[in-house]
Formats: C-alpha cells, sequence, structure tokens
C-alpha cells in the first residue's frame, strides 16, 4: 500500500473515532524571555487577549486553571482545565474536558521558542479527542488563536521596545 493511501485511510480511521488538531504559529521581535513573561501573566489576559478574555489560577502541575474564552462570531465559553506539564519559560500544557472523559477533550500546548537574542516563536497546538469532535467546528477557535497570536506579539514586542528605550 502507498503512503498517501495508508495516511488517508489513518486520517480517516482517527477522524472516525473523534481525533482532531490544529495549530498556529506566530514569530514575534522580542526575546523569548519578554514573550513568556505575557504569556504566563493570567491575570492580565483580559488587558491584551481577544481569545482567552479572562484567565486565573495557578500555572502548577496539577492545579486547574479557570479559562474563558471568546471564540469568533460565538458565545463566550467558560472552562477549567488542569495544567498537565509546565516547562518556566518555555511551554504550558494543560487539558480542557467537557463533562467527562472520551466526549470532547483537548490537551492545549503553548510554547515559546528563542529564534535568537531579540526574536522568538510562539506556538498553540490542541489536540482533541472524544466523541463529540467530528460534529465540532473549529473555525472559530481557530480564528481566535489567530488573534491571540497577533496581539501577543504585539503586546510583546512593545514591552521589549518600551525595555530598550529605557536602557
Amino acid at each position: 500500500m502507498n503512503r498517501a493511501l495508508v495516511a488517508a485511510v489513518l486520517g480517516l480511521g482517527l477522524a472516525a473515532l473523534g481525533c482532531s488538531s490544529m495549530k498556529a504559529s506566530v514569530e514575534i521581535n522580542a526575546p523569548a524571555d519578554q514573550v513568556w513573561a505575557v504569556l504566563s501573566d493570567l491575570e492580565h489576559y483580559h488587558c491584551w487577549n481577544p481569545f482567552f478574555v479572562r484567565a486565573s489560577g495557578p500555572l502548577e502541575v496539577g492545579k486547574d486553571l479557570e479559562l474563558t474564552m471568546q471564540p469568533v462570531g460565538k458565545g463566550a465559553q467558560s472552562f477549567s482545565p488542569e495544567v498537565l506539564e509546565l516547562a518556566r519559560g518555555r511551554r504550558i500544557v494543560w487539558r480542557g474536558r467537557l463533562v467527562m472523559p472520551g466526549l470532547f477533550d483537548g490537551r492545549h500546548t503553548l510554547v515559546v521558542e528563542p529564534l535568537g537574542a531579540n526574536r522568538s516563536r510562539f506556538t498553540q497546538d490542541e489536540s482533541f479527542s472524544g466523541v463529540l469532535v467530528p460534529f465540532a467546528g473549529f473555525d472559530p477557535y481557530r480564528a481566535g488563536w489567530e488573534r491571540m497570536n497577533q496581539a501577543l506579539k504585539v503586546r510583546a514586542e512593545r514591552m521589549a521596545a518600551s525595555r530598550q528605550s529605557v536602557r
């Protein structure tokens, strides 16, 4: 069997099982530590973040966060994901779930990657699983991520520029 056919069959099988993912990245003209400072300051998300419009809770493995997201063109949705992994300065992973395991689960990863002294890349990646996944429309969420990524870029770059002008 050729690789394209195998990939297609596997893709259809995953879709039938309710598996999906999405990813969005942005390059930022600011040091990774500046991007992390903005990203990890959950209490100020309401000041800049058009997707996660409210956020609170401890960034600690095993703890729950309180998040409210605003998908583009949809109503606000609140949920309480559990922090699964934390590598300070680099990575946050949480799992959100609708009502119970296996219905609609999302494993969301946020990564800050240095690209040099004054540049970095921010990436959001989420894997979805559960019986309701094939019925979910992801476009409003993907659009929200894009808005969030651009807003993070603007805020981190402004903060980095103001730090440089003070020196």
